[in-house]
C-alpha cells in the first residue's frame, strides 16, 4: 500500500479539481484502490477492510477510511489513458531496478486480449430471475408468432449490438514476473491484429530486452511479423491459422511460411 501510494504521488495531483472538498488525495484513494483489486473485494467490502486496518491508512497518512461512493468515484478519476501509461512506465522502471524483469526465450513477452460483460450482472441470471416471476402455464419462451426469418433477424440484430458494445481488454504481460507493461481497451469485438503494434512498441519501449514475443492466432499476419522482427528486432512467434484452414503454406508471406515450417 505503500508502495503504491509513493508511486501514485508520481503520478497523479493531490486532487482532482481545485474546488474539491480535499479530504482524501488521488494517491490515497489510489493505495485503497490497489488494496482492493488485490484482494478481489466489492467496494463495500474494502470499505469495512481499511476501516478495520487503521494501521494501514496511518502509514499513507489518512486519518479515517474512505465510503464505497468515494473510492467508486475515484476509481473514474484515476483511470485514464494518460496517467495509466505515466504509472506503466514507472513500474517498469521499479521493476528493472530490482533486476525483477528480465525476460528471456524461456519466459518471453506475451500478447493477448479478452471481452467482458458489460453489465454489472450475468444474462443467465437475469433469464433465470424472470423465469421464476412467471405464473401458472405461461412458458418464458412464449413470443408472438413469427417466421423464423424473422426470428433470425431479430437474433442478429441483437447479437450485433452486444458485440459492438462488448468492452475489450488487450495486454502485453512480462511471463517471467506477470508485469503488465502495456494494454489496450475499446469496445466491440473486433481483429486484435491492430493492437499487436501498439502492445509491443510500449513493451519494447519499457524495457529493452524484450527479444520474443508470443501471441495467439488473433494477432496473426505478416504486417505484425515484420514490425517485430524488422523494426523492433524482437522475434515473434504467432500460429499461422488466420484464414482458410488449409495444408498450404501461405503465399508470398515470408515470416508466415518460417512458421508454418516451424
Amino acid at each position: 500500500m505503500r508502495e503504491a501510494h509513493r508511486l501514485a504521488s508520481r503520478v497523479w495531483p493531490t486532487s482532482a479539481h481545485p474546488c474539491s472538498r480535499h479530504d482524501f488525495t488521488l494517491p490515497q484513494l489510489f493505495a485503497c484502490l490497489v488494496v482492493r483489486e488485490m484482494m478481489k473485494l466489492s467496494y463495500r467490502k474494502a470499505e469495512a477492510l481499511l476501516r478495520d486496518a487503521p494501521h494501514w491508512l496511518a502509514d499513507i497518512g489518512m486519518s479515517r477510511a474512505p465510503d464505497h461512493n468515494t473510492l467508486w468515484r475515484a476509481f473514474g478519476a484515476v483511470v485514464k489513458t494518460r496517467r495509466v501509461n505515466r504509472m506503466l512506465d514507472l513500474l517498469a522502471g521499479l521493476f528493472t531496478h530490482e533486476r525483477l524483469l528480465k525476460p528471456s526465450a524461456a519466459k518471453p513477452l506475451t500478447i493477448d486480449s479478452t471481452c467482458y460483460e458489460r453489465r454489472h450482472r450475468w444474462r443467465h441470471y437475469d433469464r433465470v430471475c424472470r423465469k421464476m416471476r412467471l405464473g401458472d402455464g405461461e412458458k418464458y419462451a412464449d413470443r408472438p408468432e413469427r417466421t423464423a426469418e424473422e426470428r433470425a433477424a431479430a437474433v442478429n440484430r441483437a447479437r450485433a449490438l452486444k458485440v459492438r458494445q462488448m468492452p475489450k481488454l488487450a495486454l502485453a504481460v512480462a511471463a517471467n514476473c506477470h508485469l503488465i507493461l502495456a494494454a489496450r481497451t475499446h469496445t466491440g469485438n473486433g481483429s486484435d491484429s491492430p493492437d499487436f503494434d501498439p502492445l509491443l512498441y510500449h513493451s519494447w519501449r519499457r524495457t529493452r530486452g524484450v527479444k520474443d514475443v508470443v501471441a495467439d492466432a488473433g494477432y496473426d499476419s505478416e504486417n505484425n511479423h515484420r514490425i517485430a522482427r524488422l523494426d523492433l528486432g524482437v522475434r515473434s512467434i504467432i500460429p499461422p491459422k488466420i484464414g482458410r484452414p488449409t495444408d498450404k503454406p501461405p503465399a508470398a508471406a515470408r515470416y508466415r511460411r518460417r512458421a508454418t515450417a516451424g
